[in-house]
C-alpha cells in the first residue's frame, strides 16, 4: 500500500525520534512545548538535549491559533500578510532605522543545513521589499564549520527552521547587513564552537548563536577556546524553559539574549514588553562574573544582558520550506530574539578594538526600554526571574530603544 505524504512524514518522524533518544536526547511534546504560550500551541523546532555539551536550537513554531495573531504591516500587501510580526513591526517597537549597516556582516551559527536556506531567505526579503540579499550580488554566503562553501553537513529539518528565523531577523533589523551563514557538522559544543571560530576568522562582527544546554564543568574552557573575541560582538540566546542557567548564554565573553511579550498599544512608544515567561535566566554554576554585571544575588555570571520579542503569541513570521511543514510559519522563542540584537549591535557600528561588547549596554542603560512586569519562574533573588525596574534576570537591562545601548 502507498502512504500518503502525511503519513510518510510521521513515519519519518517516529523514526527520527528513535534516533534521537538513543544519542542522548529527550523529545519534547509535539505542541504546548513552550511555557504559557498565551493561547496559541506550540512545538520544539529540536529535541531538548540531555547532555550539557550537546546543544539544542531555541526555535519555537506556532503549531495551533496563528489566526489570533497579528497580520504583519509594513510594504506587504495587507491581503497577502503573513501572520507574525514582520520588519516593520520590529524597526518601529525598537526604534530601528529602516536602512543602515551596510558593509556589516552578522553571522549566524547553527547546527545542520538548510538546504532552501537562501531561495527561502529570498522569499522573505521579496514579500516585505527588502534589498536583496544572495550569493550572486556578494550579500549572503553559506559555509561548513572549517569555512568551505561545497563541504556542508547533513541536512536537518529542525535546524533548518532555526536557520530560516535566524536569517529573517537579521533581515529585518538590519535590512542592509551581509548575512554569513556558518553550519557546524552537528551540535555538539565542540563543533559549534569552532563555527563560531570560523565565522569571526572570516571577518564576521557580530555572531549570532540561537542555541544552548545545560551547564557543564567544561564550560570554562569553551569560553577561552571558542568565545573570547574581543571587538567582536556575540549573542547567545537565553533558552526557553524558563528559570534556569544555560550555556553558551552563561558564558562571560557574550551578550545573553532574553526574551519578552510584545504588544502593539497606544502609548507614545506605541508598543509595550512584558517578562515573557518562557524566557531563560539565571546565575551560572561554573562562569565568572563580568567586570560591568554588578548585581548582588549571584556571585557568578547572572543571565541575560538585554532582550527583544520571544513569545510565540507575539511571534514573528518566518519563511521556510525544509521540512513537513512549508511557507510562512509563526516562530517565537529567544532564538528571535539573539539574531534581533546581533543586528542591532551591527546597525550601531564596528565595535572598537580589544573590547567586549556585551560591555557596551550597561554604560547605556538609558538608551534601553526598561521591562518591569512579568515572571518566568520561582527564584531566591526575586531579580532573577521577575521583571522590574533597572536590572532583572529575565530581561537584563531591557530591549533597544535604537541602537545607541550597542556602541562601543
Amino acid at each position: 500500500m502507498t502512504l500518503t505524504r502525511t503519513a510518510r512524514r510521521t513515519a519519518l518522524a517516529v523514526a527520527a525520534a528513535g534516533g534521537l533518544a538513543l544519542s542522548g536526547f529527550a523529545l519534547a511534546p509535539t505542541a504546548g512545548a513552550s511555557p504559557a504560550a498565551h493561547g496559541v500551541d506550540t512545538a520544539r523546532s529540536c529535541a531538548v538535549s540531555s547532555h550539557p555539551d550537546v546543544m539544542a536550537c531555541k526555535a519555537l513554531k506556532v503549531t495551533k491559533g496563528i489566526s489570533t495573531l497579528k497580520k504583519s504591516t509594513g510594504s506587504v500587501n495587507p491581503a497577502a500578510a503573513p501572520s507574525g510580526f514582520g520588519p516593520a513591526d520590529l524597526q518601529s517597537a525598537y526604534g530601528l532605522p529602516s536602512s543602515g549597516g551596510s558593509g556589516a556582516t552578522v553571522a549566524i551559527v547553527d547546527a545542520y543545513d538548510n538546504p532552501n536556506a537562501e531561495a527561502d531567505l529570498a522569499t522573505y526579503r521579496s514579500t516585505y521589499g527588502l534589498p536583496e540579499c544572495s550569493t550572486a550580488n556578494g550579500c549572503f554566503s553559506k559555509v561548513g564549520q572549517s569555512g568551505s562553501s561545497s563541504s556542508l553537513p547533513s541536512p536537518d529539518a529542525g535546524w533548518a527552521e532555526e536557520i530560516s528565523l535566524d536569517l529573517d531577523m537579521v533581515s529585518a533589523a538590519c535590512p542592509d547587513c551581509h548575512i554569513l551563514l556558518v553550519e557546524s557538522d552537528d551540535s555538539s559544543m565542540t563543533n559549534l564552537g569552532e563555527a563560531v571560530n570560523t565565522a569571526v576568522s572570516l571577518g564576521a562582527k557580530y555572531v549570532s548563536n540561537s542555541y544552548g544546554g545545560g551547564e557543564s564543568s567544561s564550560d570554562p574552557s569553551y569560553d577561552s577556546s571558542y568565545f573570547d573575541h574581543p571587538g567582536v560582538a556575540i549573542t547567545v540566546s537565553a533558552g526557553d524553559s524558563g528559570y534556569g542557567a544555560e550555556y553558551p548564554a552563561a558564558s562571560q565573553y557574550v551578550t545573553a539574549v532574553g526574551g519578552t511579550s510584545l504588544t502593539k498599544d497606544g502609548s507614545s512608544r506605541g508598543w509595550s514588553e512584558s517578562v515573557w515567561s518562557g524566557t531563560g535566566s539565571g546565575c551560572s554554576a561554573y562562569d565568572a562574573k563580568p567586570s560591568w554585571q554588578t548585581d548582588s544575588g549571584c556571585g557568578k555570571r547572572t543571565i541575560a544582558d538585554v532582550s527583544a520579542v520571544a513569545d510565540p503569541a507575539t511571534g514573528v513570521a518566518v519563511y521556510d520550506t525544509y521540512g513537513s511543514d512549508s511557507g510562512w510559519e509563526v516562530f517565537g522563542g529567544t532564538s528571535a530574539s539573539a539574531p534581533l540584537i546581533a543586528s542591532v549591535y551591527a546597525l550601531a557600528g564596528t565595535p572598537s578594538s580589544g573590547s567586549y561588547p556585551s560591555s557596551f549596554p550597561y554604560a547605556h542603560t538609558d538608551a534601553l526600554n526598561d521591562v518591569t512586569s512579568g515572571s518566568n519562574g520561582s527564584c531566591d533573588s526575586t531579580y532573577q526571574c521577575n521583571g522590574g525596574d533597572g536590572y532583572d534576570g529575565p530581561t537584563g537591562l531591557g530591549t533597544p530603544n535604537g541602537t545607541a545601548a550597542f556602541t562601543g
